[in-house]
């Protein structure tokens, strides 16, 4: 089991930035690759970002390129969320995920944490 608590949510006004962090704690050591999702109201679920563990590759969604940054401290087992130029279609509660090493998709999520970016 990994289990996973995300923090930094909040209220900001458009052009400002939020920063996100997910902690793990559990079996961290077979961790694959850890992610963000969020979902708006009345919207589908949608990939944020993603980094593998081991190698540090990223992913990003399309919609986030170029003002989000995804990174992680593998010595604390956090994975976190840097948004900058935040606008109003960002708003959405924000999950964090974990892909562990045996599975195939994500299998493990956090809370989630709000974030509301007003205009």
């Amino acid at each position: 089991q990994v289990q996973l608590v995300e923090s930094g949510g909040g209220l900001v006004q458009a052009g400002g930035s939020l920063r996100l962090s997910c902690a793990a704690s559990g079996r961290t050591y077979s961790l694959y690759r850890m992610g963000w999702f969020r979902q708006a109201p009345g919207k589908e679920r949608e990939a944020v970002a993603a980094i593998t563990w081991s190698g540090g590759n990223m992913y990003y969604g399309e919609s986030v390129k170029g003002r989000f940054t995804i990174s992680s401290d593998n010595a604390k087992n956090t994975v976190s969320l840097q948004m900058n130029g935040l606008k109003p279609e960002d708003t959405a509660v924000y999950y964090c995920a974990a892909q562990i090493m045996s599975s195939s998709d994500y299998a493990y999520w956090g809370q989630g944490t709000q974030v509301t970016v007003s205009s």
